[in-house]
């Protein structure tokens, strides 16, 4: 059972200025909880014990949230703050936390592969630290992912796909599909293209910042030149392997499940404002 996910949080969220020039775009408030704690609330529940965050300049604040801080726990014990302090209960999860430096922001792909000495020849799950997946409930679409990975062991991935309206496709990788693997809707990825034009885009089916990988990724990884802007892309990496003849598999989040990008103000204040309704209703899952 794969039980490791690497966590990429160390971008800058300059589409976010000022509100991220201290503040890392991850610890940004949706409701009451950080972005973050939402990804990792969710890989908790899909048995993920494991979480590897991938940093950078200005991140502490992630790895402040997820200490344990027993000066503010005696505190709240002490003036009977008990409600307050039930909201701590996240600080007691069952999980390991490792922290590793990007030292330089050369994309997401040189983010997976600082990772490589942790990783070595495991198995793993990378979910972005910025995009929460689910509202009423936890997303399990990840637990879905490994399962499919697991039953196809020589494959090279699973990848997790949204379908978005057609003014958003080129602010994703975009999935052309092949044939189609289960009842589930999941299928062979013949091709992914990063950020196409609406005209070039073969699907709208949009990653959906959630995959699990074979070690052989890293193989990969090193391979693939730098793009224009000296970074080293993730989808270079996944299109490689398909050239070379690995299969990649593609996963439909199902309807309804609810994802939210937050690459922009008004995709930020529009979970802020999903989640804070819903919580306001106590129409949302406590997690």
């Amino acid at each position: 059972m794969i039980d490791l996910a690497l966590i990429p949080v160390a971008g800058r969220g300059t589409s976010l200025l000022p509100l991220t020039k201290s503040q890392p775009k991850e610890m940004l408030p949706v409701g009451r909880k950080p972005v973050v704690q939402y990804v990792v609330e969710e890989l908790i529940g899909c048995q993920i014990n494991r979480l590897l965050f991938i940093t950078g300049s200005g991140k502490t604040a992630i790895e402040n949230h997820f200490d344990t801080d027993a000066e503010l726990i005696d505190y709240l014990r002490v003036k009977g703050r008990e409600e307050e302090l039930a909201e701590l209960a996240f600080e007691r999860d069952e999980a390991e936390y490792f922290y590793m430096r990007q030292r330089r922001q050369l994309g997401l792909g040189h983010a997976v592969l600082c990772a490589e000495p942790f990783v070595r020849k495991q198995s793993f799950v990378v979910a972005l630290g910025d995009t929460i997946l689910g509202l009423r409930r936890r997303s399990e679409i990840v637990r879905r992912m490994i399962a499919i990975y697991e039953e196809n062991p020589e494959i090279g991935g699973v990848i997790a796909f949204d379908e978005v309206d057609a003014e958003e496709v080129g602010n994703y990788g975009i999935a052309t599909p092949g044939k189609t693997i289960d009842t589930e809707g999941t299928f062979e990825l013949r091709d992914l293209v990063e950020k196409p034009s609406v005209h070039e885009a073969s699907s709208r089916l949009a990653v959906a910042a959630r995959y699990v990988f074979s070690p052989l990724l890293f193989e990969y990884l090193h391979r693939v030149e730098s793009d224009a802007a000296g970074d080293i892309q993730l989808t270079d990496a996944i299109r490689a392997m398909l050239l070379d003849g690995h299969r990649v598999f593609g996963v439909r989040m199902r309807p309804g499940e609810g994802r939210y990008d937050i690459g922009s103000f008004e995709s930020y204040y529009k979970a802020f404002t999903d989640f804070a309704t819903l919580e306001s209703m106590g129409d949302l899952e406590k997690m």
